[in-house]
Parts: C-alpha cells; structure tokens; sequence
C-alpha cells in the first residue's frame, strides 16, 4: 500500500469482503466514508501530479534566468571594470593630490581643486586628526608637488 489511492481501494474490499451494506446503518456511514477518502485520495493525487509539473517548470525557469544573468553581468562586469579603471586613473592623474601628514606620515589623498579654493580650507588626516593642508599658511610652490610630478604633497615642515 503505497499511496493514498491504494489504501482506499483496501477499505473498500474490506468492505466488500465484510458484507458491509446500504441497508444497515453502520454500513451506509462506511461506504460514505471510504468515498469521501476515496474523493479525498483523487484530490490529493492530483495535487501532486500538479505540484511536480510546477516544480520542474520553475527549476527550468531558474536555470533559464540564471544563464541570462551570467551572460548580462558578466557582460556588464567586464565593460564597467574597463570603464571605471580607466575613469579612476584619469581622475586620479588629473584631479588628486597625495599629501603625507606630517604627524604620523600616512598619506593623505583629497581633490586638487582645493588648492586653488580662496575660502578657508582645512584638510586634516583620517588616521590621526592632524592638520594635513590648510590654504591660511603660507605655502611655497617647492612644497607643493601634484601627483601627476612626484605622487606626492608634502606638507612644509615634513
């Protein structure tokens, strides 16, 4: 007896082989019953045929979606990886400046166009909190190195 199906169709020739009848009571409510499990028994088959032919369609979907999101991303991941190393080194060569703090030698890397800013610009280290730039002193243009010359800034007293 391996599925609910098959334990329905034992019931019923127990109930056969019982002589269980319509004409009593007790025989009426047991012959109600196996139907109703046999009713039940069909349902829940069905349910399974059902529930196994959905998995498999989602399984294929899966696979589907995932080859189309290897070959879009990886797509994407390879032009954006060009893209973006380029743009990095560009900004970076163009408009970053490296300064080493002169408090604990870290190298600290801002904008270049805080140079040329006229308000009062203050660049203090991440590492230490120490003053790395500041446009109020008075810095020679010997001090001052663009990383595209030396790599770096060096901060007077250094």
């Amino acid at each position: 007896m391996r599925n609910l199906k098959e334990k329905v169709a034992y019931l019923h020739g127990l109930t056969q082989g019982l002589n269980v009848n319509e004409h009593s009571s007790e025989g009426k409510l047991l012959l109600n019953i196996i139907d109703v499990l046999d009713s039940f028994a069909e349902e829940v088959h069905s349910v399974n045929l059902a529930q196994m032919e959905l998995e498999e369609y989602v399984e294929s979907i899966d696979e589907d979606l995932t080859d189309l999101e290897e070959q879009i991303y990886e797509e994407d991941f390879d032009s954006d990886e060009d893209e973006n190393d380029n743009i990095y080194e560009e900004s970076y060569d163009d408009d970053m400046v490296e300064v080493a703090c002169p408090s604990c030698h870290e190298l600290v890397t801002f904008e270049s166009d805080i140079l040329d800013d006229d308000d009062d610009i203050e660049v203090t280290c991440p590492y230490c909190g120490g003053v790395v730039y500041d446009n109020t002193l008075d810095i020679s243009a010997d001090n001052v190195h663009d990383t595209k010359d030396s790599g770096h800034i060096m901060h007077p007293g250094v």
